[in-house]
This record gives C-alpha cells, sequence and structure tokens, in this order.
C-alpha cells in the first residue's frame, strides 16, 4: 500500500471498536470525507488489503432475516502499524494535508496530551523542507529558469503551509 492510502484512518475507527465495512465507510465519509476522498469500493479494497497483511481480523455476525455482516477488528499488528504511524511526519504538502490531519484527528481522539508533540515534529519537518528547498534554489545557476520556477512554487507552498500550520496551532490551543 502507498503511503497515501488511508488505511491508517480505517485503522484508527477501528482501534475504537470492531465494525463492519459499510458503517466504518460512513463514518470516514462523516468525520474525514473532506481530508480523503474514498469510494465505498476503495474502502473495501482497502480493507482486504489489511486483512491479507494481518493489520485486521474478520468475523461473521448471523443477523435475523438478513445474511451475515463481516465484523472488522485491528489486530495487534494492527494496533502496532498504527501508534508507529501515528508518531511520523509528512514529507510533502499532499500527504500533509492527507496525513497529518489525520494524525491530528485520531491524536485528539485517542492521546490529546501528545498534540503538541506531533504538531511541533511536523513544523520542524516544514522548516527544514523550506530551509532544504531555499538552498537549493540558490545553488541554481541563472540559466535554470525552469528548475527555478519550479522550486519557487514549491517554497510558496511550504509558506502557506507554515500559515496554515499556525491556524491549526491556534485552534487547539498548541503552546
Amino acid at each position: 500500500m502507498t503511503k497515501l492510502s488511508p488505511e491508517f484512518a480505517l485503522l484508527g475507527f477501528l482501534l475504537e471498536k470492531p465494525c463492519h465495512g459499510y458503517d466504518l465507510h460512513q463514518r470516514f465519509q462523516t468525520e474525514l470525507g473532506q481530508v480523503w476522498r474514498a469510494s465505498q469500493s476503495q474502502v473495501y479494497a482497502t480493507l482486504k488489503r489489511l486483512e491479507k497483511r494481518g493489520d485486521i481480523s474478520s468475523q461473521l455476525r448471523s443477523q435475523k432475516k438478513l445474511p451475515p455482516r463481516q465484523i472488522l477488528k485491528i489486530t495487534s499488528a494492527g494496533k502496532a502499524r498504527f501508534e508507529k504511524w501515528l508518531n511520523e511526519t509528512s514529507r510533502n504538502s499532499r500527504a500533509i494535508r492527507l496525513e497529518f490531519l489525520t494524525r491530528l484527528y485520531f491524536c485528539q481522539k485517542y492521546t490529546p496530551e501528545r498534540t503538541a508533540a506531533i504538531y511541533a515534529a511536523q513544523n520542524e519537518r516544514i522548516a527544514a523542507n523550506l530551509d532544504a528547498l531555499e538552498k537549493r534554489l540558490h545553488a541554481l545557476p541563472p540559466e535554470e529558469i525552469y528548475n527555478k520556477l519550479s522550486l519557487d512554487l514549491r517554497l510558496r507552498q511550504i509558506r502557506l503551509m507554515q500559515d496554515w500550520m499556525l491556524d491549526i496551532k491556534a485552534a487547539f490551543h498548541i503552546p
């Protein structure tokens, strides 16, 4: 699975309680639908991969007058992967929009006392990326106009992200 898969969001929801696929997809859409765009079939495909990997298990539960439902549960391996992911930082703008917001969501849900540390680590990573790109931009020869324009755009995106991070800091009252 790619780094930018909603798998960790699904694991995070299953960490709270076992659930069947349809309810999981509905919750995903309601609580993180503006962060992640995933159809029901994409969610089911991701769940199948997570089960194959051993991060979740499933069990059929019978229902009166309805077909049995498959109830999904996170495994200890899935919990360990989720916890490891929760402490990582995201590398680029798209990953920050998707992963960092998802990390922040689950951090607030399960371990709000770690919010400041997760925020600080991501903010430091953004600052380091900004510094590295500025150095690369200044090292380019003047005739490399397209490379300069590309780096300039990336720098502007990262500066905008720094402003956005200040908004997050204020919204969550991070010191």
